[in-house]
C-alpha cells in the first residue's frame, strides 16, 4: 500500500497538468485547460502577448482585457511568466522554428524555387 501511495504522489508531482501554465509560451488549448480561462479569455491573452510582447509577472495579467484584481490573485498559482525572451531575440513559430524568409527557403537546395515563395508567405509575420 505503501508503494502505491509513494507512486501516485511521485506520478502526481511531475504532472504536466499541475505545473503552472507559461503565459509568455502557453497555447490557446494549454490556457483553456487552466480553471477560470474560456475561450474568450484565452483569446485576450494570446491578442496581448502578440501585441505587447512577452509577460514579465503575472500581474501584467491586469492589463488584459477581462481580468481583474480578483481574478488574477485566483489564478496566480496555476500560472507563471517563465524567462521572457530576451529583448530583440526573434520568436519563435509554433514547432520552435524561427519563421522563414523567402530569402532563406530560396537558398535551400531540396526546396524548389516555386515552393519557397509558397512556404515563406504561408509563415506567419511578426
Amino acid at each position: 500500500m505503501v508503494r502505491i501511495v509513494a507512486a501516485l504522489a511521485l506520478a502526481f508531482a511531475f504532472s504536466p497538468a499541475l505545473a503552472a501554465v507559461n503565459l509568455n509560451t502557453a497555447t490557446r488549448d494549454e490556457l483553456l485547460a487552466v480553471p477560470g480561462i474560456g475561450p474568450t479569455k484565452a483569446q485576450a491573452i494570446l491578442d496581448h502577448r502578440a501585441a505587447q510582447g512577452p509577460f514579465n509577472s503575472v500581474d501584467d495579467l491586469r492589463d488584459v482585457k477581462g481580468f481583474r484584481g480578483k481574478l488574477v490573485e485566483r489564478l496566480r498559482p496555476e500560472l507563471s511568466v517563465g524567462a521572457a525572451p530576451a529583448k530583440g531575440a526573434a520568436r519563435a513559430d509554433a514547432v520552435g522554428k524561427p519563421p522563414a524568409r523567402r530569402v532563406d527557403a530560396k537558398g535551400m537546395p531540396a526546396v524548389a524555387r516555386a515552393d519557397a515563395g509558397r512556404i515563406a508567405d504561408e509563415k506567419p509575420r511578426k
